[in-house]
């Protein structure tokens, strides 16, 4: 069995009084350590109230929020429009760190959509166009020809157009927790919650 590695722990002194500024520090050295740093499991609820979660990627934070785009037709975002309130967590294995975020969620501008769309490649902006996200397929195939049809739809095309159901959303947070793992299970928690135009920060057992 490998032997779980360990941390020092994690006092508050250390901790920047900007809930931002400490998720950039911890999320830059993962970024730089950890294959596929920005993986992040999105919880919502649907209509029914019933919880639901994927992992999504995370493709920008700073003090507005965080930010991830998906198909405005799919399940998660049908979820959003019932109930705007949702959750991130963002694991880090290697680092035995993770950061729990809880806020309404509200879609971006289309200018902002378009601009991170533009990023993209062409291949994963026609596939935008060609899935009808969670919908029901009758086959791989069936998925194949919506492509095969995007990509004549688009030959000529050089820039690959935003999709209109098709953008992003940002998680503006009320609460962030910082979790470093810890031996015996007593491991460091604090939390970070808004109040009035600052932050608090606490110490919770693990």
């Amino acid at each position: 069995m490998t032997e779980r590695r360990t941390f020092p722990p994690l006092d508050e002194s250390e901790l920047d009084p900007d809930p931002f500024a400490q998720f950039a520090r911890w999320y830059d050295l993962a970024a730089a350590e950890i294959p596929l740093a920005e993986a992040m499991t999105l919880a919502t609820v649907d209509a029914d109230g019933a919880p639901d979660a994927r992992m999504v990627l995370l493709k920008g934070h700073g003090p507005d929020g965080f930010r991830f785009h998906t198909n405005y037709e799919s399940a998660k975002a049908d979820e959003i429009a019932a109930d705007p309130r949702g959750a991130l967590i963002l694991y880090w294995r290697e680092h035995d760190r993770q950061v729990r975020v809880r806020g309404p969620l509200e879609r971006l501008s289309p200018a902002d959509s378009d601009a991170y769309f533009a990023s993209r490649s062409r291949e994963s902006r026609l596939g935008a166009w060609a899935s009808p996200q969670s919908r029901p397929l009758a086959g791989r195939t069936d998925l194949d020809r919506r492509l095969a049809e995007i990509r004549t739809r688009f030959a000529d095309v050089e820039d690959v157009p935003r999709p209109d159901h098709w953008g992003g959303y940002i998680l503006r947070p009320r609460t962030i927790e910082f979790w470093q793992g810890q031996q015996a299970r007593l491991h460091d928690r604090f939390l970070y919650a808004t109040v009035d135009e600052g932050w608090t920060i606490r110490r919770l057992a693990p």
